[in-house]
């Protein structure tokens, strides 16, 4: 009956996130089709503390977002799949759920400060991107909610989506924060050289260890199979080579 349910709630969800995103791209659209030429040049950004403030929060919400905690999540699932015990699994599993509905809270309130505060032209790629971004944000942990029981041959499937739409977050994710540093460099003139250079290493950190699990991973059975092997070599050993009785000898008695 569960099972019932989400499949006729997916179909549903999905249509809203599309109608969401149609519309807000449509209202785009609509919005650029009134500016004149000479507005789409990029014009300077006079900064006031309380907008320069409202921006670095916005920077820091999606960058905590989009570029920590959902590859971090990402990265938990992985390692989830290469421990034996399942409370340890549960563990993990919860761990990612906490931190991808934490990722999304983060990203919807920096969307909430950009709807409210920031001038909502989407004469920029940064804007434009922010707009798909955050219906994908909001459509993974519906995906997440919605899976199919284990056995159902649905279940590859959306595997499958999860998995490939997870990334697409996180990969689109991280390259919307640089162009938005970008954005920002040009808009204000100002240097984003520090934190474009800390992004830089964190993302690395994030996609080396993505990179190295399949490798451990390798490493891990090959020792495994080599432990195997050496088991069954020595009990081949034992099998093939004479017993003999622990006290073989012959007891002399000695005569008075």
């Amino acid at each position: 009956m569960l099972l019932f349910g989400r499949q006729r709630l997916l179909p549903a969800v999905s249509g809203f996130v599309i109608l969401l995103l149609a519309s807000s791209i449509h209202g785009a659209s609509d919005s650029l089709e009134g500016l004149n030429q000479s507005y789409k040049i990029v014009q300077p950004l006079e900064l006031t503390p309380k907008l320069s403030l409202q921006l670095k929060l916005h920077a820091f919400l999606l960058w905590s977002s989009v570029g920590f905690l959902m590859p971090i999540g990402v990265l938990l699932i992985r390692f989830s799949s290469n421990v034996k015990s399942a409370k340890a699994v549960r563990v993990l599993f919860y761990c990612h759920v906490a931190a991808q509905v934490a990722g999304v809270a983060l990203a919807t309130a920096a969307a909430a400060l950009s709807i409210t505060n920031f001038e909502n032209a989407f004469n920029n790629t940064h804007q434009r991107i922010g707009v798909a971004l955050y219906g994908l944000v909001w459509l993974q942990p519906l995906i997440g909610f919605l899976r199919p029981d284990r056995g159902v041959k649905a279940r590859s499937v959306w595997y499958l989506a999860h998995w490939l739409l997870g990334l697409a977050v996180c990969v689109v994710g991280v390259a919307n924060v640089y162009i938005g540093l970008h954005t920002y460099r040009e808009r204000t003139g100002r240097s984003v050289g520090l934190w474009t250079a800390l992004l830089t290493a964190e993302v690395s950190a994030v996609a080396l260890v993505y990179l190295l699990q399949d490798r451990w991973n390798h490493v891990v059975r090959q020792e495994e199979a080599a432990a195997g092997d050496e088991r069954r070599s020595e009990t081949e050993t034992s099998e093939e080579s004479p017993s003999y009785p622990a006290n073989d000898h012959k007891e002399v008695a000695v005569m008075p």
